[in-house]
């Protein structure tokens, strides 16, 4: 197991951590050692946990062996055991320098998490780790308890009191194991979670909650929920010595809410009610009792109860008191009463409950609900009594002197507020109709709230303990500043960590307009507009048909989402998106998540779909804890920033509380403002959200800002640090679309997934020798048909890229265009677009199976057009040109090459074999160059990493034969360098350097001025030669039909093919006369009558459809096209302007008619990808089918 040092200690860990794990565990280790506390951010996906572990684990041996060190010193009397490694070498930076320290004295680890399910998570990281501490989970009786009669009771606290009664009687058979079985050796030394707890507990029959608390003696880390450590009831239940311990906080995140929640309460009419309900039973009962005592005379019928009837109604009439005292202020309808926090003491005193009384009453009370939660039969409420008692140890904290109290009081509630408000549940719930229900439960009242304000309060009370540090890490942290602001404890050390994927992997877009060009926004005063809700439908339902697989959309609360949908039911919005992805909405309560969470992952895993849209709600379950890896989140919607509710009281509350300690100014301590804490609570929980979507180094996926006020500057900042530098602004919602199907598109090539359960699985290793084609080892495609959709709609524009990469061989793309092997390949397999993918396809199969082929048996394998088809690729994109191949004449001429002699793939073969001469780290360095100038064009780059070629003689001809692949206008600069390094050129000629149009300058220039010119180019043949064509018949040629030479009549006609390139569009070989196409002469179409009728036709329709203003904004896109051939801004407006209802997607498909043929391929491409492939075919042909028909009387844009 690879090994590193940080700071003088050893750390294992399972494989070569990266650089920001290094970072991470540096960073603990300086927590550690320097007994300070750290405040660490690093995404999801970097490992932190793991991390964690591993450091804090390797600094604890270290600690014991420098312990173990002194104590050998000492034994040795200051003589060396080792005489080449003397102690002193060993450092004390683990332990605490000159202090005397013991075995005793090694710090436990204290791991804190938000949930069980995370812990278990942790678990089982660290069984993954080679170290083997002894571990303790504690948990509640609701997850270890196995005693049913206890499991049966209502309530936590009914449990928690029948416990104690049956442990305090040893009537429980499972707890009277645990003495025996608690020293069992594979229970030490196995590392549990709390579900291998309580299978071991049914196994051995010993109960598991005690169990766990006798093991956490002799732990070394001990693992817990952490409202455990921030609630000092729970932190008291369970015994929890914090004196010296480590403390780490993982998903950090929540604890600034569960510090300040663990501290709070609010008492409600109802609680008081069932209080006094359950003190009235026991009165009764205990005055039964007592009756027939008297009677008897019989001292030992009483129930066990230690607490007189006197003690019992004094408890009643502190109920009573405190009910009246509450009920006792009118409280506004809408605001309620505000209080310093101080005014708890004076309330609690009115009812007789001080710090001098708060003994007394506290075990009373204890008396109680032990004795009716001991009770068979009837249930009794007692959670009134509960939390009455919860509030007296809470308010009464602390044991001070008379002199000191004020002080006490005023310390404990200095950040606390008291507020009293109407019940308003009271008016929700439907009228009780129980003749037999308490008067007092009936009766409309007051809630008493008392709020914490500050996590601080039990940070600080953590401190107090004597923890040696605390160490809080999260994914989400952001902004670190305002966080530890918050907390009230130093934190000298800090950590944002980057990520470890690459720029490739994540898309983050700020979508300021939808389709329509609204703007977006869930600003309070725009969120339920019907234009804003409508635009958000329609950048939804259009985002959709791009993101492949999995789609988490996030809104900021429950009734937005609630009101949002109903909307896009009503106008058909929700019906667009689920006929792409179906629809799954997170439910509020707990009890069908589940249900509803597996149907999106088993939609998302079906073959035979597009994938799944999850609606669910920021702060909401799927926002904080689910893994949505890989397939299962593909891309992130953000419909807004999820503010608090700024009505709430609490919020209003915590607002003013902050700008009072801002206002203070207290030395050395920093408050946030109000504002600044409302926004970064939003941010926040937009961070947590955005999390979803990258889980793993591999993994990619989008992140789709849409709210306009995610453009400011200042807004962006609060975005995690990882993200930041990604973040693109976008004005024009045909932009996004374009840039988010290339962004899948790359990721998809470059990081395929494993198919879905039914997709076509590679067989064996993966790869295997494609006997049937070039003998290009190749890999069998797994993506399924929904990822295929995906992949298609970046092609039509021209400025996404220069070429495609990833088109399957049996469908039109433009891939097929410029790719050529020498024979057929599967339609299921991947063709490589020139020399530079075939290479990285090789290096990929070849680490798949290294069986297939290796060294120079596989180069010779490869096949594949160089520099031609860059240029032919250029030529298509352009729109021009067509090849045509004769089919009797079965070689093609030679495309232009350096040396003037020999095929591209015979020259890309010896090339190969030429490469794999040089050492493997050159030979990387140079496949590594390549691939960077292919996707940078930059020549420079190139030449500086083939500069290892100059040094050896024997490899200046490696350094020419890289000519092939430079780009036209490099060629000439690259051969001077070869001249300058080698004293040797590459052949330059003046026409490598021409471009795709100078090419057809030149055409043009050489042919007769009153002759049309034919525009055809002899990229794999040569220049078409008309009087070869039907030798014998009639010939074809530039000045029309003529009359054979001499050639014997009954010659058989030479073919025409379009295998690699379109057919020749006779079309336009003889305007003006007739016309030549499959079924012979025929006569022209009749003009430009029934081509205004369509064009009139159209136009008014379009402005039927979307009306004058959004019609005038085509028109002026269709004038600047005419002008710039600006293809690109085209179909942005197009397609802005006709995807913002269902209706008019047909106006997209008619406007195919008008594009002009050098871009049809890519205009029906985009359509395939929006409405699929079968609406699409009818309204644009595809470049290969024209020939099969008769061209439309409507005609392209003239440019």
């Amino acid at each position: 197991m690879p090994s590193l040092t940080l700071s003088g200690v050893t750390v294992n860990f399972p494989f070569p951590p990266y650089d920001c794990q290094k970072d991470y565990m540096g960073k603990v280790m300086e927590c550690l050692q320097k007994k300070a506390n750290g405040v660490l951010e690093s995404p999801t996906g970097t490992g932190k946990t793991l991390c964690l572990l591993c450091a804090t684990l390797a600094w604890r041996e270290h600690f014991k062996d420098t312990i173990s060190a002194r104590k050998i010193a000492e034994k040795l009397g200051g003589g060396e055991m080792f005489p080449n490694t003397p102690i002193a070498s060993w450092g004390t930076a683990a332990t605490d320098g000159a202090t005397p320290t013991y075995y005793t004295d090694v710090p436990k680890i204290i791991y804190a998490s938000r949930t069980h399910s995370q812990l278990a998570q942790v678990i089982s990281e660290l069984k993954n780790t080679s170290y083997s501490p002894k571990v303790c989970v504690l948990g509640s009786r609701e997850q270890l308890c196995i005693n049913q009669e206890v499991m049966r009771q209502e309530s936590h606290h009914a449990k928690v009191h029948m416990c104690r009664g049956k442990v305090s009687t040893r009537s429980c058979v499972f707890y009277n194991n645990v003495e025996e079985k608690s020293t069992d050796r594979d229970l030490v030394k196995s590392i549990l979670d709390v579900e291998d707890l309580v299978k071991f507990g049914n196994k051995q029959r010993v109960c598991p909650y005690y169990l766990s608390r006798s093991l956490k003696q002799q732990a070394d880390v001990i693992f817990m929920p952490y409202n455990y450590l921030l609630d000092p009831k729970s932190r008291k239940a369970h015994n929890i010595e914090l004196n010296g311990a480590v403390v780490i906080f993982d998903e950090a995140h929540n604890v600034e809410k569960t510090c300040e929640e663990s501290t709070s309460f609010d008492l409600t009419p109802y609680d008081v009610a069932s209080a006094i309900s359950a003190v009235d039973r026991l009165l009764v009962e205990q005055a039964k009792e007592d009756t027939v005592s008297e009677d008897f005379n019989v001292e030992g019928l009483s129930s066990g109860l230690k607490v007189n009837l006197e003690t019992i109604a004094t408890v009643k009439q502190i109920l009573l008191d405190l009910e009246a005292a509450v009920d006792a202020y009118d409280v506004p309808s809408e605001k309620g009463i505000t209080k310093p926090g101080i005014f708890i003491y004076e309330l609690l005193e009115r009812v007789h409950l001080t710090y001098n009384s708060k003994t007394a009453v506290s075990e009373a009370l204890e008396q109680i609900i032990g004795h009716l939660t001991g009770q068979s039969g009837i249930f009794l409420n007692t959670t009134g009594l509960q939390k009455l008692a919860d509030i007296i140890q809470l308010v009464f904290c602390g044991e001070p002197s008379e002199k000191d109290r004020l002080q006490q009081m005023q310390s404990n509630t200095a950040h606390f507020k008291v507020h009293i408000h109407r019940d308003k549940s009271y008016q929700k719930k439907p009228q009780s109709t129980d003749v037999w229900a308490s008067s007092s439960s009936k009766k409309q009242g007051n809630i008493l709230s008392y709020w914490c304000f500050s996590p601080g309060f039990s940070m600080q009370d953590l401190v107090a303990q004597g923890v040696r540090c605390i160490i809080l890490t999260s994914g989400t942290l952001a902004p670190l500043s305002s966080f530890t602001c918050e907390m009230r404890i130093p934190f000298s050390v800090s950590l944002e960590n980057s990520h470890v994927i690459e720029r490739d992997q994540i898309f983050v877009g700020v979508i300021e307009r939808g389709p329509d060009g609204v703007h977006l926004s869930s600003a309070f005063d725009r969120r339920f507009l019907p234009e804003n809700m409508a635009s958000l439908g329609n950048t939804v339902a259009n985002l959709s048909r791009v993101v492949p697989d999995g789609l988490l959309v996030f809104f900021p609360s429950f009734p937005l989402m609630e009101k949002t949908l109903d909307f896009w039911r009503t106008n058909g919005h929700a019906a667009r998106i689920d006929s792409v992805k179906p629809i799954f909405v997170e439910p509020k309560g707990k009890g069908t998540f589940n249900e509803v969470i597996d149907g999106y992952y088993n939609k998302v895993n079906d073959p035979t779909s597009k994938g799944g849209t999850f609606f669910a709600v920021c702060r909401g379950k799927a926002s904080e804890g689910l893994d949505f890896a890989d397939t299962f989140g593909r891309g992130v919607i953000i419909t807004g920033l999820p503010f608090p509710p700024k009505m709430d009281p609490r919020v209003i509350l915590k607002m003013q509380f902050l700008d009072e300690m801002s206002r203070k100014k207290a030395p050395g301590v920093k408050y946030l403002s109000g504002q600044e804490w409302y926004k970064q609570q939003a941010f926040r929980a937009v961070n947590q959200a955005i999390g979803r979507v990258i889980r793993h180094k591999d993994d990619y996926g989008a992140i789709l800002l849409c709210d306009q006020r995610f453009k400011g500057s200042g807004a962006r900042a609060q975005l995690p640090s990882w993200v930041r530098p990604y973040v693109r602004l976008y004005e024009s919602f045909g932009n996004v679309i374009r840039d988010v199907s290339q962004f899948f598109r790359v990721a998809q090539k470059m990081r395929p997934v494993v198919g879905k359960k039914a997709a076509a699985q590679c067989s064996g290793t993966g790869c295997s020798p494609d006997t049937s084609s070039s003998g290009f080892p190749s890999c069998s495609s797994s993506q399924s048909s929904h990822t295929q959709k995906a992949k298609k709609l970046d092609a039509h524009l021209p400025s996404l890229k220069r070429r495609r990469l990833d088109e399957p061989s049996g469908t039109n793309g433009m891939a097929r265009i410029c790719i050529e092997y020498e024979s057929e390949m599967q339609e299921s397999q991947k063709r490589p677009a020139n020399l530079l993918d075939a290479l990285e396809r090789g290096d990929q199969c070849e680490g798949e199976d290294e069986n297939v082929v290796v060294g120079e048996e596989k180069a010779d394998r490869l096949s594949t057009l160089s520099l031609q088809c860059d240029k032919r690729m250029d030529d298509e994109m352009r729109g021009g040109k067509r090849k045509i191949k004769l089919v009797q004449e079965q070689k093609s001429c030679r495309s232009e090459d350096v040396s003037g002699e020999g095929s591209p793939s015979s020259k890309a073969k010896s090339f190969l074999v030429q490469m794999k001469s040089l050492s493997q780290i050159n030979f990387n360095r140079i496949m590594q160059a390549l691939q960077a100038y292919k996707k940078a064009d930059h020549l420079d780059l190139l030449l500086t990493e083939a500069a290892v070629l100059t040094e050896d003689a024997n490899t200046h001809g490696l350094l020419r034969g890289l000519y092939q692949f430079v780009r036209p206008h490099h060629k000439k600069r690259f051969d001077e360098k070869c001249q300058q390094l080698t004293g040797q050129g590459c052949g330059y000629e003046p026409s490598h350097s021409l471009s795709v149009d100078d090419k057809k300058a030149l055409v043009l220039q050489s042919a007769p001025a009153s002759q049309p010119a034919v525009g055809l180019t002899s990229s794999t043949c040569s220049q078409l030669n008309t009087q070869q064509l039907n030798k014998g018949g009639p010939h074809l040629n530039q000045q029309g039909l003529r009359e054979p030479q001499t050639a014997p009549a009954s010659q058989p006609a030479v073919g025409l093919t379009s295998s690699t390139c379109s057919q020749l569009n006779t079309q336009q070989l003889n305007k003006g006369g007739p016309h030549l196409n499959q079924q012979g002469l025929r006569e022209p179409q009749t003009g430009s009558a029934s081509k205004t009728d369509i064009h009139s036709a159209f136009l008014a329709d379009v402005k039927k459809a979307i009306g004058a203003e959004k019609s005038a904004r085509l028109f002026q896109a269709i004038k600047s096209f005419k002008k710039t051939d600006g293809y690109d801004a085209l179909v942005t407006t197009v397609v802005s302007l006709f995807t913002e209802r269902d209706e008019d997607f047909k106006l997209l498909i008619r406007f195919g008619l008008f594009i002009p043929t050098r871009h049809k391929k890519q205009y029906k491409e985009m359509l395939d990808a929006l409405i699929g492939p079968s609406v699409s075919a009818a309204g644009v042909p595809a470049a290969s089918e024209e020939h099969q028909r008769p061209v439309p009387s409507s005609t392209p844009f003239k440019t």
